[in-house]
């Protein structure tokens, strides 16, 4: 099998993303499971053509993207994207969306592809926190979520695709009077806590973990 992980390069007043970090520090295999790794721009639009022509490129089975949520405390693996764009900020070309979808006419949401709740408890087992969250933002995490569920229904893409948001590394949030943070490492592990679980799957439920289908 086969894994791609992104991450974003650094945004708004932060010279660093943990989500790039902590992307470039992952190995190229984890067992039998190859990964690649891509950096996407911070960008409405270039994100999702940046991540279309990495899937092409790859072709993976599963597909995580991996972004910044500062402050929040804990690794969180996002259940749905929705089809808004609404920048509290500009991204890293000066766009600044307030309430576009991010696909004209497209389903007003989609949920994961991948186990958020099996992935979750082994990363609580594993001694880190980490919740399912029911909100990927309106920013170019929440985008890029949504393309990557949009390109898989509508192209029929044989992968399983999620989001997880991370916390500030502590060089941050010493910087920021007492925002949550994590160390790298632990978030290099949470990624791959995920792969693995997602790896391991011998299902091939559609239906995300907690909906009824």
């Amino acid at each position: 099998m086969k894994a791609l992980v992104t991450g974003f390069e650094p945004f708004g007043p932060d010279a660093v993303n943990p989500s790039r970090e902590a992307v470039l520090r992952l190995s190229s295999r984890l067992g039998d499971l190859t990964i690649e790794t891509r950096i996407v721009p911070t960008v409405f639009g270039r994100a999702i053509a940046a991540l279309e022509d990495a899937i092409v490129t790859t072709q993976p089975d599963i597909v995580l993207g991996v972004g910044l949520a500062g402050g929040r405390a804990e690794l969180s693996l996002e259940r749905v994207a929705i089809n808004v764009d609404d920048a509290r900020i500009p991204d890293n070309d000066g766009q600044q969306p307030i309430d576009q979808p991010i696909v004209a006419g497209g389903p007003a949401a989609y949920f994961t592809g991948l186990p958020v709740k099996r992935a979750v408890a082994a990363l609580r087992e594993a001694g880190l926190p980490a919740i399912v969250s029911n909100t990927a933002g309106t920013f170019v995490c929440n985008h890029v979520f949504y393309g990557l569920m949009h390109l898989t229904a509508t192209r029929h893409l044989p992968l399983r695709g999620g989001f997880l948001h991370v916390p500030y590394l502590p060089s941050q949030a010493a910087c920021l009077h007492g925002a949550p943070s994590m160390a790298l490492g632990q978030i290099v592990q949470g990624i791959e806590i995920i792969l693995r679980v997602d790896a391991a799957r011998t299902d091939d439920i559609a239906t995300p973990e907690g909906m009824i289908s």
